[in-house]
């Protein structure tokens, strides 16, 4: 009879460890299933044997998960997994969560870059998830034909599950190839050229109020402060009135809601629960592990579009989307809800960490912020700065250089790009290489853009001349390996609305001030403390502006 208890123990073993295999958890319920009832079976059959119950209990519910996760232990690191072959850490290898441990210190991009560094351009990084930084292979991956995205984004999907159906109309976030092409239309229209000439004034209007607040706060001369957090609040007071048509005063009022501040903070969980997207259901059962300012970005969101929904008509975001969305009118506000979040962080996260970014470069480097100087002062009239020609930004090459070497270093998802085989599908080619179903594949901006095969010299280091077209015989440029807005159907669709917010604002602040570092602030602190959680996280960034009418009074 002993027998007979150990064979229906291991036989339901790997008959879940079968089915897990082929069924990734999506919710808790799988999960109550492993750990609950379908150990029940085999606590059954040892009863049947005449054992008590409390012992078969113990002995089963004890035994049955330590057995089930050496199973898939063995499995994942046998020569029979469909990755066997691809090399990587063993740890990472075995669980997804050694991922969760490396994202806590927000330096998930920098490890892959080790790990592609000791094992080359395709690394295993997870149970079913290999990284990619071959450029060969990115058309088969986020290209026109690539895949669609992993299961990453069903671990940030924090959609009460009421309102689970409104996350079929967010862009950022769904899966399926058909209806993610469906809404990319609508948004393709929304930032076609007549709308994006719309919101290019808005960007102008509020540029303006950035101007008078920092006349305001220089008036008694030169002034230190944390550029990064000014340029924070100006981009969420765009993306406020660009999107909701709503005045968010952040910047004049330095934040005092703290919805600016509680959408930095709310970037963390995501960063863990996306690594293992069924957790997000456990995050979202446990309500300690979602910090406050999670919830209170979270309820900003919904309050901003209730709010866009009753307004009158004004030419922003959601007048251009709802214009071109087939969307109907009782799912216009779902529509609307489903998108806030995407506008808030799409919006003003990813552009005003590019610009702080660019200005720290800068600074850090006076004979290319000298440079850029000079060539505002050649282009524009010097002692015009109040009224931009916006044509003219164009004719800018250095700046061009200078925001792509910012990109290049520190790209806005510095390793979030990542796709998988449709569902149905059974896998998907990737050059010579083949990913069965159920197999995420990760594309590091990050590793790409600092591989030495596509840009040579000194891949880490910030040199904007290695854009000029005067240099092109003499380094290493591979434009093919230069994403920082992705590539293909899933690529950012506010490129060029992200691009003319960087040259106007950069253009502005240029030609007004002078910038240097304070006095004993490290120059090197700024770029330890940038945390990846998907979008990049930012310390403080002290600079000390002096208005140029003034720098020599």
């Amino acid at each position: 009879m002993f027998g007979i208890q150990v064979l229906a123990l291991t036989a339901t073993v790997f008959a879940t460890h079968l089915w897990f295999k082929t069924h990734e958890p999506k919710s808790l319920t799988p999960v109550y299933l492993t750990i609950f009832i379908i150990p029940a079976f085999p606590a059954y059959v040892f009863t049947c044997s005449g054992t008590s119950l409390v012992l078969a209990c113990f002995v089963v519910y004890t035994s049955f998960p330590i057995l089930l996760m050496i199973s898939i232990g063995l499995y994942r690191l046998s020569p029979f997994h469909s990755l066997a072959k691809y090399p990587g850490p063993t740890i990472a290898k075995l669980s997804k969560l050694w991922t969760v441990y490396k994202s806590v210190d927000g330096k998930l991009a920098q490890y892959y870059k080790e790990l592609h560094d000791k094992y080359g351009p395709i690394v295993r990084v997870g149970p079913n998830e290999i990284s990619v930084a071959e450029k060969d292979l990115l058309p088969f991956i986020i290209g026109a034909h690539g895949m669609p995205k992993g299961p990453l984004w069903e671990g940030r999907a924090f959609t009460p599950k009421k309102n689970r159906s409104q996350q079929s109309y967010n862009l950022i976030g769904v899966r399926d190839l058909a209806q993610h092409s469906k809404l990319r239309k609508t948004w393709n229209r929304a930032f076609s050229d007549g709308p994006l000439q719309d919101y290019q004034d808005i960007l102008v209007k509020n540029a303006n109020t950035l101007t008078k607040f920092l006349e305001e706060q220089c008036k008694g001369g030169p002034l230190e402060l944390d550029i990064a957090h000014v340029i924070s609040l100006f981009s969420f007071d765009f993306m406020g009135d660009l999107a909701f048509a709503a005045e968010f005063n952040a910047l004049c009022n330095n934040d005092a809601n703290h919805f600016q501040k509680n959408m930095d903070e709310a970037l963390f969980t995501p960063a863990l629960t996306m690594q293992v997207p069924w957790s997000v259901w456990i995050a979202q059962a446990v309500p300690w592990l979602l910090n406050t300012s999670f919830r209170d970005f979270g309820a900003f969101a919904v309050q901003q579009a209730k709010l866009r929904a009753s307004n009158e008509v004004r030419k922003d975001l959601f007048y251009h989307l709802s214009s071109y969305s087939d969307v109907a009118e009782d799912s216009m506000f779902s529509f609307i809800v489903s998108n806030a979040v995407l506008a808030i962080i799409a919006g003003s996260d990813t552009t005003a960490s590019a610009l702080s970014n660019a200005i720290y470069y800068l600074v850090a480097n006076p004979k290319d912020m000298q440079m850029l100087q000079q060539e505002i002062e050649d282009v524009f009239p010097h002692d015009d700065t109040t009224a931009i020609n916006v044509n003219k930004l164009e004719d800018l090459q250095w700046l061009d250089a200078v925001i792509n070497e910012t990109l290049r270093l520190q790209p806005p998802l510095p390793s979030g790009l990542q796709r998988a085989p449709a569902v149905g599908n059974k896998g998907k080619s990737v050059g010579s290489h083949y990913f069965q179903e159920g197999t995420a594949v990760l594309v590091s901006p990050y590793v790409l853009h600092r591989d030495p095969r596509y840009f040579f010299p000194d891949p880490d280091r910030f040199w904007p001349a290695r854009w000029l077209p005067e240099n092109a015989e003499s380094v290493t440029l591979d434009t093919s390996a230069f994403i920082p807005f992705s590539q293909g159907q899933a690529s950012c669709v506010g490129k060029r609305l992200a691009l003319f917010e960087m040259k106007y604002i950069l253009v502005l602040l240029f030609s007004k001030y002078e910038f240097v570092f304070p006095a004993g602030w490290e120059v090197g602190s700024w770029e330890r403390g940038l945390k990846d959680q998907l979008v990049l996280a930012k310390d403080k960034l002290m600079v000390r502006l002096t208005p140029k009418s003034k720098k020599n009074k």
